[in-house]
């Protein structure tokens, strides 16, 4: 019995060390890998709720897709200031 669960632990370590860096090799955030351009996301609600870490995007400009890492929260949620439109004094 003893043999059984080292070997199942064996195997669950390699998965979990492949998973890791599988996960760290994927690229991170919008831009494109290869030219550097915004993405757009190709969204799946099957998909986002079983791998909520990662998501699919699709580079309109060189034609690359693929699976990328989320940004971190912050950085998603961040907005630009809205520029707004001030008239000059005459």
């Amino acid at each position: 019995m003893l043999i059984v669960l080292v070997l199942l632990a064996t195997v669950a370590m390699r998965l979990a060390i492949v998973t890791a860096v599988v996960y760290l090799q994927l690229p991170r955030g919008p831009l494109c890998p290869h030219c550097g351009v915004e993405m757009a996301a190709l969204r799946n609600r099957v998909v986002d709720g079983l791998l909520p870490a990662l998501q699919r995007r699709w580079c309109l400009e060189c034609g690359w897709n693929g699976v990328v890492r989320r940004p971190p929260r912050d950085l998603r949620r961040r907005r630009l200031p809205r520029l707004t439109h001030r008239p000059t004094p005459p």
